[in-house]
């Protein structure tokens, strides 16, 4: 029976790299889980502080999700007092979504377990090094035919 990979063979890169992202995503939930949120809450807190209040159509495109999942998100935050929700005067059918004060409390919980997690990431890598994984990422991203997000 001939070897299962030929002699010299090297785990494939994109096998290895989802490897990492899954091991990284899974710890970086647990962060964001301890300090009392999600990725999509931070991700919905986070782009709220950086875009103010924003329509429920741009939020979603910041986020990168589809507007039936965010409503699905915000319906949640709303329920916990995280966000406001108002609806545009000239056209009722265009949601407003800003922060509340529990809002930005929960973004600065999540804004330090992210900042802490950054850093635990980066141990032991020196500048040079993060800004040569970003030009990596950003190689494998076009070589697999698109940009990072």
């Amino acid at each position: 029976m001939p070897p299962a990979f030929p002699e010299g063979f090297q785990v494939p890169i994109g096998l290895r790299l989802n490897q990492a992202a899954r091991a990284v995503e899974r710890a970086f939930d647990e962060a964001l889980a301890a300090a009392g949120g999600t990725l999509p809450t931070w991700l919905i807190l986070l782009n709220l502080v950086i875009h103010k209040p924003a329509t429920q159509k741009d939020l979603a495109e910041k986020v990168g999700i589809k507007e039936a999942t965010l409503t699905h998100h915000l319906n949640a935050l709303e329920e916990r007092g995280l966000i406001t929700r108002s609806r545009v005067a000239g056209n009722r059918r265009v949601q407003v979504v800003a922060l509340s004060d529990a809002g930005e409390a929960a973004f600065l919980r999540l804004r330090e377990a992210a900042i802490a997690f950054d850093a635990k990431l980066r141990a032991g890598l020196s500048d040079a090094d993060v800004n040569h994984l970003h030009a990596l990422l950003g190689t494998l991203a076009a070589n697999a035919g698109g940009p990072l997000p």
